[in-house]
């Protein structure tokens, strides 16, 4: 098994270190266009082998993608991070490009590889990755709503005083501030909806923290997260490198299921070893449905300007 990350900043090495130390690939490779930095960041984490015990092999590269040839999964977090006071959608115009180049390139040396994009705007991104490389829809893969929800359940746990394995919770819809819909009418705690235990105020508010989940990061750090993206692009890996058939919310195209087509957007998905397998519904009410649409608008308008570029 073969990994590549593309992108060495804060959420790729971190995306990469979880996975060496849950060792999911026997070769993992870290890609960046600056200078030394994969490589250098490579070489750190295998010094951390012997004090790990992991035997994962890590090689860096600058922007030499023969060295990712036989990659089973890409994972692709290049481009600009968000700054405080920055949506993901303004973004746009260079990632775009950058995430476009960063296919081609990866689908010379890999041309069976399932893609997992983390780059922002994620919902665009992961449309253009699907557009761009024509490749089955199964294996483009938009990691957003894995962290939101992650996001969710940390939120809930906050409030309820409890663990966020106990949840079940997750967000759907787009992978921004406006565009994301957390499900609360269907978050459980060990099987018991957790609207038995908050009022409606605490679940207006617990839905609200997690939509500017990432905004609020972005304004205490100064840039975007990098530990929970991380974790949920190596989660998803994972699901897909030992065949899981774990149910995530992610970022996929979608063909008339929840009422959209010609887009990628935020669904509950199971993810295996070819990528995402199945489409849950999960039964949205009216209010839920008109947030899923207008979600869909806003994302379908991001997808526009793909084309002024």
């Amino acid at each position: 098994m073969k990994v590549t990350v593309v992108g060495a900043g804060a959420v790729g090495a971190t995306c990469a270190d979880n996975i060496a130390r849950a060792e999911l690939a026997e070769e993992l490779v870290l890609l960046d266009i600056k200078e030394g930095l994969a490589e250098g960041k490579a070489q750190d984490m295998m010094q951390t082998a012997a004090l790990l015990g992991f035997d994962t092999r890590i090689t860096g590269s600058t922007n030499d993608y023969s060295k990712t040839a036989g990659s089973d999964v890409v994972v692709i977090t290049s481009g600009l991070p968000r700054k405080p006071g920055m949506t993901r959608e303004e973004l746009i115009g260079t990632n775009a490009g950058i995430v476009r180049t960063v296919c081609e390139n990866i689908l010379k040396y890999s041309p069976n590889a399932i893609i997992i994009v983390i780059s922002n705007p994620m919902d665009t991104m992961t449309y253009l990755a699907l557009t761009a490389t024509g490749l089955p829809k199964n294996r483009i893969i938009g990691m957003g709503g894995t962290l939101d929800s992650a996001r969710f359940k940390y939120q809930l746990s906050q409030h309820l005083g409890c663990s966020p394995a106990d949840l079940n919770a997750v967000v759907v819809g787009g992978h921004g501030d406006t565009t994301m819909i957390p499900l609360i009418r269907l978050a459980t705690w060990n099987s018991v909806p957790v609207t038995q235990y908050l009022s409606e105020e605490k679940q207006k508010q617990i839905v609200a923290d997690t939509m500017v989940g990432g905004a609020t990061l972005t304004k205490l750090i100064g840039t975007s997260a990098w530990y929970a993206p991380g974790a949920a692009g190596a989660a998803l890996v994972e699901s897909i490198v030992r065949d899981q058939k774990k149910l995530f919310t992610c970022c996929v195209s979608l063909n008339g299921e929840y009422g959209q087509k010609d887009i990628c957007l935020g669904v509950p998905v199971t993810i295996g070893k070819n990528g995402w397998e199945k489409i849950l519904d999960f039964g949205l009410n009216a209010e839920e449905q008109a947030l899923f649409n207008k979600s869909a608008d806003a994302v379908r308008n991001m997808n526009d300007v793909l084309k002024t570029l």
